[in-house]
């Protein structure tokens, strides 16, 4: 096994009606004055802002509201909070959703404690030194940022989608109350379950020796994944499976299953430019994308893709290259029973043979960079997945 750093400090408080121990929280961290950060108007409409907020003005806690968040966090909306957060003298941000407010939430809290320009951060030109405080009311289980050093924003002026992580970037809390993913729409909850999965793989597929507890953990929850998923497909709001999903989301992503970048991120990197491009669903965009990058990849690493299909599937198949090949169609199968697309066709786009080179330039930087780690993969093999995932 490798040498590596874990630093998880998110206090999770999980359950239900957690979210009443919202201003307690707010003041167990310091937090004085608040920014509200929530996206469209689902938190509005089925009476959790409210009750957020009335919990904060019971426990004699200020704040100021900003909305408008949408999936793939813009860096204007970003902009914005950093501008009303010095404007109000804010020391606390609250993200009341799913991984865009967080991620955006994170985002303000590295503006407002460094002297670089945000964006800088995310383009790599400077190094977070702090950041403010950021707790998590959590409403949608998929992206894992509730516990991840994570975040992902997209800079409007060319829809540029670019990450950032640091010891900084970790909330102080996060609330997880499975109740309330129970109104998700059906695309939502399995989208997300497509980004847990993908979360899960992309530190499965390392190059290190010696993970044999880590690789164990990754398929357990896999399966755990797949098996209540199937739950949710015929009873949406069944508790049990909802709270193994919401848990499963923030496993997937807290280092958990393989720390850092100790893995192969190259799907995740092949769908940034996708939603940068066509504004399209995170998870929708991985399922669609992961095919093609699994059978370009699949010979670097068969035995594997192969242990993968034993141990989650169930494949009896001694032969490494065929055992992983029906590895990629069982997940395939599988996203396709939680109606996810697995193609680029089945995501809604048809990108132009200029739009694929577009994609490869941005996806490695301007042929800058490879990405991938079973397979480094230069901007023609970049260009060679988007094509054949189409």
């Amino acid at each position: 096994m490798e040498n590596f750093e874990f630093y998880v400090p998110t206090k999770v408080v999980f359950g239900k009606g957690a979210q009443s121990r919202v201003a307690e929280l707010v003041k167990e961290f310091g937090g004085k004055k608040v920014l509200v950060h929530f996206g469209g108007g689902s938190v509005r409409k089925s009476g959790l802002l409210k009750e957020i907020e009335d919990s904060l003005v019971n426990g004699g806690i200020d704040f100021v509201e900003l909305g408008g968040v949408v999936p793939n966090p813009l860096l204007s909306k970003v902009r914005e909070g950093i501008s009303l957060c010095k404007k109000e003298n804010i020391d606390f941000i609250l993200a009341v959703g799913g991984g865009s407010v967080i991620d955006s939430s994170k985002a303000i809290a590295y503006g407002l404690a460094n002297d670089c320009d945000v964006w800088d951060l995310y383009c790599g030109k400077c190094a977070a030194r702090g950041a403010a405080s950021v707790g998590a009311v959590l409403t949608i289980a998929a992206a894992g940022s509730e516990t991840s050093e994570s975040s992902v924003i997209t800079n409007d002026d060319g829809m540029l989608k670019r990450g950032y992580s640091s010891d900084f970037g970790h909330c102080k809390f996060a609330i997880m109350n499975p109740e309330l993913t129970y109104t998700l729409p059906k695309f939502q909850t399995f989208s997300g379950c497509v980004d847990i999965v993908m979360h899960t793989l992309e530190r499965y597929f390392s190059k290190q020796k010696d993970t044999m507890l880590q690789d164990s953990i990754a398929e357990a929850l896999i399966r755990t994944v797949i098996a209540n998923a199937k739950i949710l497909q015929l009873e949406p709001e069944n508790y049990a499976a909802r709270a193994e999903i919401m848990w499963a989301s923030t496993l997937s992503h807290n280092g958990v299953t393989g720390y850092r970048f100790i893995g192969d991120w190259a799907s995740h990197q092949l769908e940034h430019e996708l939603s940068g491009m066509f504004g399209v669903a995170h998870g929708a965009g991985l399922s669609a994308i992961w095919g093609a990058w699994a059978r370009y990849v699949v010979d670097a690493a068969p035995e594997k893709f192969a242990r993968l299909g034993r141990n989650v599937f169930g494949i009896d198949d001694s032969d490494d290259s065929s055992a992983a090949l029906k590895t990629i169609s069982s997940f395939e199968n599988i996203f396709s029973s939680w109606d996810m697309p697995t193609s680029l066709g089945e995501l809604g786009i048809k990108p132009t043979d200029e739009q694929l080179d577009e994609l490869a330039r941005k996806c490695s930087f301007d042929n800058s960079r490879t990405i991938g780690a079973i397979k480094k993969l230069g901007i023609e093999d970049i260009r060679k997945i988007y094509a054949a995932a189409r």
